[in-house]
């Protein structure tokens, strides 16, 4: 079947790409891109397949739900019975949500598209207003940089016909929130100099790391990585020092859940501490569900407070 040919071909296209391990795309970020697809025609419309080319534009309501708007035009339609090239286009809005918080990424998407074509042998114009449904894959190649491959359903709503599209594309996110600064880690004491030296005073500090976590969600969010990585930092500034990440929830939800979402959460924060290079064994999670509240349940911002990771750490350091 053509389209499964053209799907496997353009997905492997994407997947095999090299990545890197970054994310750039969240709230209030900007996406545009240039797309080519393989149009594959109904039989009722008497004409060969044919390619859409266009771009589109995009702003992420969310860092999962990106609502966008494309324009394209067609290219080599023609007409079974004279052969004649058929011109036209096709504009879009849809609605698409992305999947896991690593470079590659799964999407769904949903909207709507208004598509003219050319009759042959008339000044009309065959106008159809389809309903429209997809799968795709990105892959985030860098901060600002994407590849895509997808698949798309197109349903006219007028001719009650059900037509398909595959292709590629490619694009460019920009204009994200900017990330907190995270607290810089204290450098290393300078080695002492040969001559004697007085006992040296010593000083304890002390890093602390809060990460909030959206409503029964136990991935880490963009703005705490950095965070995240400055602790890390630390720890391997001061290869002795060890910590407890402590995980918690709000009071939505049975305990036996919360507990498990608290473990998760605490989890979560663990591996990206250890895929910062910090080695395993000095870092431990527990979670604590919603037995430990820092503020009220019973308001929004209250339970958004509660929905945390907590985790500190502790070295004694040369005061100069």
């Amino acid at each position: 079947m053509k389209l499964k040919n053209t799907l496997g071909i353009v997905v492997g296209a994407v997947v095999a790409a090299s990545a890197l391990p970054v994310m750039a795309q969240s709230a209030g970020s900007v996406e545009v891109e240039a797309f080519a697809d393989r149009y594959f025609t109904d039989s009722y419309r008497d004409m060969s397949d044919g390619t859409l080319v266009g771009g589109g534009i995009g702003y992420f309501l969310t860092d999962d739900v990106l609502l966008n708007v494309n324009l394209g035009t067609y290219k080599n339609l023609e007409d079974d019975a004279t052969g004649e090239d058929i011109d036209g286009r096709l504009m879009a809005v849809e609605a698409v949500y992305h999947f896991g918080q690593s470079n590659i990424r799964p999407y769904i998407s949903g909207g709507f598209g208004h598509q003219e074509l050319d009759q042959v042998g008339t000044s009309q114009r065959d106008r159809t207003t389809m309903a429209m449904a997809g799968v795709g894959i990105k892959n985030y190649l860098s901060e600002n940089f994407f590849v895509k491959a997808g698949v798309d359903a197109l349903y006219g709503i007028d001719s009650k016909n059900t037509e398909w599209s595959a292709g590629v594309g490619l694009g460019l996110n920009f204009g994200g929130a900017a990330a907190p600064v995270a607290q810089a880690a204290p450098a290393p004491a300078p080695a002492p100099a040969p001559a004697p030296q007085p006992e040296p005073e010593m000083q304890s500090v002390r890093v602390e790391l809060d990460v909030k976590f959206d409503f029964d969600r136990d991935s880490i969010r963009p703005e705490y990585r950095n965070d995240i990585q400055s602790l890390a930092e630390f720890m391997k500034t001061y290869p002795s020092v060890t910590t407890t990440v402590e995980g918690h929830t709000d009071s939505v939800g049975s305990d036996s859940y919360n507990q498990n979402l608290s473990e998760r959460r605490a989890n979560s924060v663990r591996e990206a501490l250890i895929s910062e290079g910090v080695d395993s064994s000095r870092v431990s999670s527990v979670g604590y569900g919603e037995a430990r509240p820092i503020a009220d349940n019973e308001t929004d911002d209250g339970r958004a407070m509660n929905r945390r990771v907590e985790a500190e750490v502790e070295a004694e350091v040369e005061v100069r």
